[in-house]
């Protein structure tokens, strides 16, 4: 299974999850998916619609945000959008679940309120260092 990492009461981050970690996510709460893992990248790794099914099964929302290498500005927004109006708690994904964080730390940094410190000490709390990004 998984490991689901806790960044704030509204988000966590995890590496790659499986069709069977859905229903997993789905028991310990979890609203809504947000795979930030391209297609692709590994041929041992669920598709997104395969994800999306099992979601939709388990009664979860399900957005797919590709991050290629570093995210940029199309993906910061779109993550900080479905963050602003979906049901929380969300659960973002995508190999290792850096890209995740990454994302979703340059969206608070660019918005606010919290601070890049603030930012760094719950990246490292989730086992992230994200003082390269900030």
């Amino acid at each position: 299974m998984a490991q689901f990492r806790r960044v704030t009461d509204d988000l966590s981050v995890s590496p790659q999850i499986s069709v069977e970690d859905v229903a997993a996510a789905a028991r310990e709460g979890f609203r809504t998916l947000i795979n930030n893992r391209p297609d692709g990248e590994d041929p041992t790794q669920p598709t997104s619609r395969e994800i999306e099914e099992a979601a939709r099964a388990a009664g979860l929302a399900y957005v797919h945000i590709p991050v290629r290498g570093s995210p940029g500005p199309e993906q910061v927004e779109g993550v900080r959008k479905v963050l602003e109006t979906a049901e929380a708690p969300v659960l973002a994904f995508c190999r290792s679940g850096t890209r995740s964080i990454v994302t979703w730390a340059i969206g608070q940094a660019l918005a606010g309120p919290r601070s890049r410190d603030e930012l760094k000490r719950l990246g490292a709390d989730a086992g992230y260092d994200l003082s390269a990004i900030l």
